[in-house]
C-alpha cells in the first residue's frame, strides 16, 4: 500500500452507529400522532356518539333528555318506516355512478390521451365547479329545468316532450344533479389512472395489428381498473347520503334518506336519525366490501 493510501487509511472518519430501532419506532409514532388525534377527535368520538345515540330512548325530548336503554327496536322501526327512501337513495346513488362512469371516462382518456397542451386548461375545466358552492350549482340546475327554462323549450320542440311535459320536480331532474355536481369525483380518479398508462404499450397494439376497440378493451380498460374502481366509489357513497338535490329538483316523492336524516335532527328525533344513519353507513361498508371484493382488492394498489 502507497503512503497516500496508508494516510487515507488512517484518518478515514468512523461510520456514525446505526440509530437503535426504538428511536426509530418512536419517530414513527410521533409521525403518526397529529392524525391520529384528528382522526380521534373527528371520526372516532362522533362516530361512537352517532352509535349511542342510536340506542336512546326514543321517547325522550331534547328538553328532557335522552336516557341510554339500548333500545335495538330502533333498527328495527327505521328500517320499516323508512325502506323506501331507503331503496330510492341506494337506486338513485347505482344511477348516478352509471352516468358519471359513461360522461367522465370518455373525458377522462379525452385529457390524458389526447389533450395534448391542453391538457392543463381540460382538467382545469373540470375542478373550476368545486370553486363555486354546492347548493349554487344545484340552484342553477333548477333555473335551467324550470317549466319556463329553455332546456323545456327545446325538448317541447323536438317533440321529447308533450306540450304539459316537465323536467324539474322528477326523478330525470334529481339524478341529473347528482350526475353533474360528482361527475369530478369520477372524472379525476380516472384521469390519473389513465394518464399513467405507459402509450407505448398503446403503439404495441397497433403493432400487432390490434384495432382501435381491441387496443382498448385489452390494454387501456385493464390498465385504468383502479381508477374505475376509485371513481366509483367516490361517486356513489357520497351520492347516497346527499339530501341537497332532492330537496330542490324533486318533490316527496323523490326525497332520499338523507332529507329524512336531516329533517329528524332538526325535529329533535335523535334516536331514529341516528338510526337511520348507521344503517346507512353499514350498508354502505357491506356494499364497498362485496364491491372490492368481486373487483379484486389488487385493483387498488
Amino acid at each position: 500500500m502507497s503512503a497516500v493510501g496508508q494516510l487515507g487509511a488512517t484518518t478515514a472518519t468512523p461510520a456514525p452507529p446505526p440509530e437503535p430501532k426504538s428511536g426509530r419506532r418512536l419517530t414513527a409514532y410521533l409521525l403518526l400522532l397529529p392524525g391520529g388525534l384528528f382522526l380521534l377527535l373527528f371520526f372516532v368520538i362522533p362516530l361512537v356518539t352517532l352509535l349511542a345515540a342510536s340506542l336512546y330512548d326514543p321517547n325522550g325530548s331534547i328538553e328532557n333528555g335522552f336516557s341510554m336503554t339500548w333500545h335495538w327496536q330502533n333498527f328495527v322501526d327505521t328500517m320499516s318506516d323508512y325502506a323506501r327512501p331507503f331503496g330510492r337513495s341506494l337506486f338513485y346513488a347505482l344511477l348516478t355512478t352509471a352516468f358519471c362512469l359513461l360522461l367522465g371516462y370518455p373525458l377522462a382518456y379525452a385529457i390524458a390521451i389526447k389533450s395534448g397542451r391542453w391538457k392543463n386548461l381540460m382538467l382545469a375545466l373540470v375542478i373550476a365547479p368545486f370553486f363555486t358552492s354546492f347548493l349554487i350549482r344545484t340552484l342553477s340546475w333548477k333555473l335551467l329545468l324550470s317549466d319556463n327554462g329553455f332546456v323545456v323549450d327545446a325538448l317541447k320542440w323536438l317533440h321529447i316532450l308533450g306540450p304539459d311535459g316537465r323536467l324539474l320536480a322528477t326523478t330525470s331532474a334529481v339524478v341529473t344533479g347528482l350526475t353533474y355536481n360528482f361527475l369530478p369525483f369520477m372524472v379525476l380518479p380516472l384521469y390519473a389512472s389513465l394518464e399513467r398508462i405507459d402509450k407505448r404499450l398503446l403503439e404495441a397494439g397497433g403493432d400487432l395489428f390490434a384495432g382501435p376497440f381491441t387496443t382498448f378493451r385489452k390494454i387501456t380498460l385493464p390498465l385504468s381498473m383502479p381508477g374505475v374502481i376509485a371513481g366509483t366509489l367516490l361517486t356513489f357513497i357520497p351520492s347516497a347520503g346527499d339530501y341537497i338535490n332532492a330537496q330542490l329538483l324533486g318533490t316527496p316523492k323523490q326525497r332520499m334518506i338523507g332529507n329524512d336524516i336531516q329533517r329528524l335532527f332538526a325535529a329533535g328525533a335523535y334516536p331514529t336519525a341516528a338510526a337511520l344513519s348507521v344503517t346507512l353507513m353499514a350498508a354502505i361498508v357491506v356494499l364497498v366490501l362485496i364491491y372490492i371484493r368481486r373487483a379484486g382488492t389488487e385493483d387498488l394498489v
